[in-house]
């Protein structure tokens, strides 16, 4: 079950990724971001809702703690690619991997076989040679623009993840999901206000009901997909098979928008791809 639901967030990540990408070039990062985190927090509610009361009791710090980092990993993820070359940051994207492997084998204390590990060290690599268009480009990486956003951000993606994964088990998977999104919508209806864009809201969603509710379902469809996924393996596993949400992304760039690969990315998506099927293959 674990494989089966952190495959189904591989490829809803990959929808959502490229569903994402249209939706803050049309509406801007906050607007998207409260569509995608209001929809979750409505749609949820119902499941949740008995349940709410005990686990903001019991588990109130690791909730808030989970929606302040995703928040803030979000915002540092959309800055770096404000301002820096996605040539160079979406290869550093890559290493979020290596942070939960590190979270879940010191603090939660899962063990991974020798197998698992090199199964994950290379589909990291894999993702990391599929989204570097040139080489070329990282002489000059002290003094990228947007580095620094790149790299705290990928810290802190890779904390929501394993914040995730530990929000699942301790309360469960719905909770983690609705709580982080409520969250953030919160906070990003205060942001729209605050600067006078919440009318533009309404405006968006009546002419382009179809894009965001796409958008929505599949970007929420892959947390609460991946959320469930660590129920069953290790987080670091989860994550890894998720990640190649990636290859999936760069796949529908091929089709739908006619993009070209270099030789050492077309070696990466097939490394990352078998990579993620043999570790599925491994993994019970």
């Amino acid at each position: 079950m674990g494989i089966l639901f952190a495959l189904t967030a591989m490829f809803s990540w990959g929808l959502g990724d490229f569903l994402i990408q249209k939706s803050a070039r049309k509406f801007g990062d906050w607007i998207a971001l409260f569509y995608i985190t209001a929809f979750s927090s409505i749609v949820l509610f119902p499941f949740i809702y008995k349940d709410l009361i005990n686990s903001l009791n019991g588990h109130s710090i690791l909730l808030f703690t989970a929606g302040f980092v995703i928040l803030v990993a979000a915002l540092l993820d959309f800055e770096a690619l404000r301002v820096g070359k996605i040539s160079i940051i979406e290869p550093i994207y890559a290493l979020e991997i290596m942070v939960v492997v590190f979270l879940s084998t010191f603090i939660a204390r899962e063990q991974l076989s020798f197998m698992q590990i090199f199964l994950v060290a290379l589909s990291m690599l894999g993702i990391v040679l599929l989204t570097t268009k040139s080489f070329s480009h990282f002489k000059g990486i002290r003094l990228e623009k947007g580095i620094w956003y790149a790299i705290f951000g990928t810290i802190c993606m890779g904390s929501a993840n394993f914040l995730f994964g530990i929000g699942a088990r301790e309360t469960n998977p719905l909770i983690i999901n609705w709580f982080t999104s409520i969250f953030i919508a919160t906070i990003a209806s205060v942001y729209l206000v605050y600067n006078s864009k919440f009318k533009e809201v309404a405006k968006d969603f009546k002419e382009n009901k179809r894009l965001i509710f796409n958008v929505s379902f599949f970007d929420n469809l892959a947390w609460v997909t991946f959320s469930f996924a660590t129920l069953y393996i290790p987080i670091a596993v989860a994550t890894s098979i998720s990640e190649g949400y990636i290859a999936f992304a760069s796949f529908l760039g091929l089709i739908f928008n006619k993009e070209k690969l270099r030789y050492h990315q077309v070696l990466g998506f097939f490394i990352s791809f078998i990579s993620i099927i043999l570790i599925s293959i491994i993994t019970e």
